[in-house]
């Protein structure tokens, strides 16, 4: 198959009339395009037969779009970890990294539209982490880098969610990334969409709570940022936002912070419930924080109790359903 047949096919996007909005890239060799230096594909069930039903996914393989050809020697990372250059295995020693770079800079454009990036593990092109790169006696160092298309692509969209499809097997690392795609996607499409301040400070007061489950110091700021977002130029604090909100969602959330975040929105609605309740919250909340409970006891009981006596803006919090009700079963796909 011709490179440019190959392109096109991988561009194909595998659409329906009910597609859904979300758009996500991913590793051509992960949706079993078969691009790898060996001929192969190395499909990911958990892409194509779960995330696949809640996202649209646009693959591509940067080593196919330079030209290198399928099947192709191995090739590696070599020299200084900060500023490693790709090279075949086997070979000259050649640079090869301005061949692989010009073929994939045109599609980095394309991938403005896109709500997160998942990347193929170890790979010299694709891998977000630990690639080893091999000092001139055939030894690595020990300091790992990242592909080069990967350090591209997080350069050119640094608040946009990345990550390696093998670490998503990881329940909290799923269900981090999967909150960040949804922040990220709400973000471009109901604040950059219409940029405004009064937009932007709807935003934050919807995702309050849930920033203060993961960083209740860049929570602050971030408040802090908004009140003084009359000073500056509105492109510059959506820009500045953007960064410190998706930086704020990459921090894990600790049962302490949850547990804080648990007990303020009930505060909302503790002068509307009859004592024996309130009793009951707090001690699942109590038993959350030691590990007794999981998170999911605490928030059905309070949403429980907020649907019959929250307001509009403590039922709005996107802390409590931070990505579809639809998507929390896929949870247990990677447990």
């Amino acid at each position: 198959m011709k490179k440019q047949q190959i392109i096109a096919t991988m561009k194909v996007q595998q659409q329906t009339s009910a597609a859904p909005q979300i758009q996500i890239g991913l590793s051509a060799c992960l949706a079993g395009h078969a691009v790898r230096y060996n001929g192969g594909h190395t499909q990911s069930r958990l892409c194509l037969d779960v995330l696949s039903k809640h996202f649209t996914f646009k693959t591509f393989c940067p080593e196919v779009a330079a030209g290198f050809g399928t099947p192709r020697p191995t090739m590696r990372l070599t020299g200084d970890p900060s500023a490693p250059k790709l090279v075949f295995s086997k070979g000259d020693g050649g640079d090869l990294s301005e061949q692989l770079i010009k073929g994939f800079t045109p599609e980095l454009a394309e991938m403005a539209a896109l709500d997160g990036y998942i990347l193929m593990k170890n790979s010299p092109s694709c891998g977000l982490q630990r690639v080893k790169v091999y000092q001139e006696n055939g030894h690595p160092h020990q300091v790992k880098s990242a592909g080069l298309f990967a350090k591209a692509l997080k350069k050119a969209y640094p608040s946009m969610p990345i990550e390696e499809e093998g670490r998503l097997n990881d329940n909290k690392i799923f269900d981090n990334f999967v909150q960040r795609i949804y922040a990220y996607h709400n973000f471009r499409t109901e604040v950059m969409a219409q940029p405004g301040l009064h937009k932007l400070t709807q935003f934050h007061s919807s995702y309050k709570y849930l920033l203060m489950a993961h960083d209740q110091r860049k929570c602050r700021e971030l408040g802090q940022l908004l009140a003084s977002g009359k000073k500056m130029p509105l492109q510059q604090l959506t820009g500045r936002y953007l960064a410190q909100f998706m930086q704020a969602l990459e921090q894990p959330a600790s049962k302490k912070n949850h547990a804080n975040a648990l007990l303020h929105i009930l505060g909302y609605i503790k002068k509307s419930l009859p004592s024996p309740a309130k009793q009951d919250i707090l001690a699942v909340i109590d038993r959350y924080k030691s590990g007794i409970t999981p998170l999911a006891t605490p928030l059905a009981l309070l949403s429980h109790y907020l649907n019959q006596h929250g307001s509009v803006y403590i039922k709005a919090q996107r802390y409590l359903n931070p990505y579809p009700q639809s998507m929390h079963p896929i949870r247990h796909f990677c447990r």
